[in-house]
């Protein structure tokens, strides 16, 4: 990494990545409160908005709950809709994908559709204000790469715990054949961008003016809840990583620099796990 100076080094640096920028957060948000007329709703609104969310994708986006759908569609169906269910359902070489593309289609409607009507319809403000700008993302890119590094060493050591093999890739056919692991990490990538908006632009940019560097930790203890049943060591790491990319997305005011580190953070533990586990596809389509 060559391209990267010690002088940018520098700023990774615990007191001028950590403090500094939540001292600048700090003192923006103190502008931002002083220039509002009246009440700022807006953390009010996202929070319910994020509570909503969070319980539409607890009791609705599971594998178990489209189940229930389908079994209560056969209920009130006879006849030709019956035998479509059965055969492009039940008995199709791709039901487990389909329950986990109902699982990745309710992240992304929680994480990301229901926060941008908000956006777009309650606060009449831009989605590319809210962490979805690309403006600067070429001058902060290094910090992707400085990160991504010691993550995947710990990805490569994690790969050789049984916990972690049995539980990653997330979809358990995933090593099939190449048709399903591109799917699923399609899928999978979808469903990270989404959480990465939710967590690091709805609920920081929401929250900042109010609670300034403070709305970084009420992220992090939702953020970190919904890593339970998942490897202890991940449930603790995503303290830390809550805490590294909710610094990084006010510090660039963008989330892309989060959603490329997860992204290669997930395909990597899916790819050591298939390698491990000696289940990496040979086929394009499954038998």
């Amino acid at each position: 990494m060559a391209f990267i100076s010690l002088t940018r080094l520098s700023e990774l640096h615990p007191r001028r990545f950590f403090l500094e920028t939540w001292r600048a957060v700090d003192l923006e948000s103190e502008t931002e409160r002083a220039a509002r007329s009246g009440y700022d709703y807006r953390p009010l609104i996202a929070l319910s908005t994020a509570a909503v969310s969070l319980i539409l994708m607890e009791y609705l986006g599971s594998a178990r709950q489209l189940n229930v759908l389908i079994y209560a569609l056969e209920d009130v169906n006879t006849g030709a809709l019956d035998g479509m269910i059965d055969v492009y359902y039940k008995q199709s070489r791709f039901f487990t994908l389909f329950q986990h593309a109902w699982w990745a289609l309710w992240r992304v409607t929680g994480y990301f559709a229901i926060p941008a009507i908000v956006i777009k319809w309650v606060f009449r403000e831009r989605l590319c204000d809210w962490g979805l700008q690309t403006k600067g993302i070429g001058e902060h890119i290094w910090i992707y790469f400085v990160c991504f590094i010691p993550v995947l060493a710990l990805v490569v050591l994690m790969s050789f715990r049984g916990d972690f093999l049995n539980y990653y890739p997330f979809y358990e056919k995933a090593g099939r054949s190449w048709i399903d692991l591109l799917i699923w990490e399609l899928l999978y990538a979808a469903q990270f961008f989404a959480l990465e908006f939710f967590f690091r632009g709805f609920w920081l940019k929401a929250c900042k003016s109010a609670m300034g560097s403070s709305a970084i930790m009420a992220m992090v203890v939702p953020y970190c809840m919904i890593h339970f049943g998942k490897p202890w060591p991940e449930v603790l790491a995503a303290i830390v990583a809550g805490i590294v990319l909710g610094t990084l997305a006010l510090k660039t005011r963008s989330i892309w620099n989060g959603v490329f580190i997860h992204l290669s953070v997930a395909l990597s533990m899916d790819l050591a796990a298939l390698i491990q586990t000696n289940r990496f596809p040979s086929l394009l389509w499954p038998r």
